[in-house]
């Protein structure tokens, strides 16, 4: 109950500081450009516009929602301690996970619901665009692509969640949370490039590469976008007799919800040890 009850709070926030709206604005505004400009060629050489749409959304969801998840989330904890509001809300019959696990699930959903809404609008535009198509569209696929922002999302909130609850200053969680976005989503897939050119294959072989993929959220997020479904994994390179991906699907999966409850429970393990 005390969960839901700060969820609901973070929820309230989001909306008067109007993140909900403009998250969801921008979300649609993107995902309509890709669904109306990306698959405009797609009646002629008679592809899937949708898994078009996916594979575009899967790239734009990498750089966008991380950074969008972060800034919701930098300041979860910090942020009541430099407002002083932190004492008044433990002061209250409620245990610290609960603060944590609620402000976690609250802004999850606000990102959530700007997600369904923003990639909603883009499916709708190619379901009223492509009436009557020759290709039947993939909407399992995009289905999963929400679903798996939505994970990808909750991963990086409870990532600067934990951040916020290691540090006294705004200023110094919000420097987290831009080196954090900067290491997923840019600077680590450099890195494991050079890593593996430099080895050239010396030591590092499939299993510790597949191992090293997993250890990134974005990465775990991408492969399952490009590889879960036939119609997607044509478009997106993945198909085919190199066989590009061979992680599981459930593995995939797997690393993204750990990405969500490991940080989430490291978050949990800092603030019960954090002095008011």
């Amino acid at each position: 109950m005390n969960v839901a009850t700060i969820a609901m709070h973070e929820v309230r926030i989001g909306m008067r500081n109007r993140w909900a709206v403009a998250t969801t604005l921008v979300l649609a505004a993107l995902a309509l450009s890709l669904a109306l400009l990306g698959s405009a060629p797609t009646g002629v050489v008679k592809t899937d516009p949708l898994a078009v749409v996916v594979v575009s959304l899967s790239s734009l969801t990498i750089l966008l929602i991380p950074l969008i998840a972060l800034m919701l989330s930098f300041d979860a904890i910090v942020g009541e301690h430099e407002r002083g509001t932190l004492a008044l809300l433990l002061s209250y019959p409620v245990a610290r996970w609960q603060v944590v696990v609620g402000k976690i699930v609250g802004q999850t959903a606000i990102l959530g619901v700007a997600t369904v809404l923003g990639y909603g609008a883009a499916a709708i535009a190619i379901a009223i665009g492509k009436t009557g198509a020759a290709v039947q569209p993939a909407w399992g696929a995009f289905a999963a692509l929400v679903g798996t922002s939505i994970l990808l999302g909750a991963s990086f909130v409870a990532l600067g969640c934990l951040a916020s609850a290691l540090v006294r200053e705004r200023a110094t969680a919000a420097g987290i949370a831009v080196a954090l976005w900067l290491f997923f989503v840019l600077l680590y897939d450099t890195a494991l490039l050079g890593v593996l050119v430099a080895d050239q294959g010396r030591t590092l072989g499939r299993t510790a590469l597949d191992a090293l993929l997993l250890l990134n959220p974005a990465d775990a997020y991408r492969l399952f976008n490009m590889s879960a479904s036939d119609a997607v994994s044509v478009y997106s390179g993945m198909a085919g007799p190199g066989d590009a991906s061979r992680l599981p699907i459930a593995a995939l999966l797997g690393a993204l919800v750990a990405w969500v409850v490991v940080p989430a429970l490291a978050a949990v393990a800092v603030f019960r040890r954090r002095a008011v």
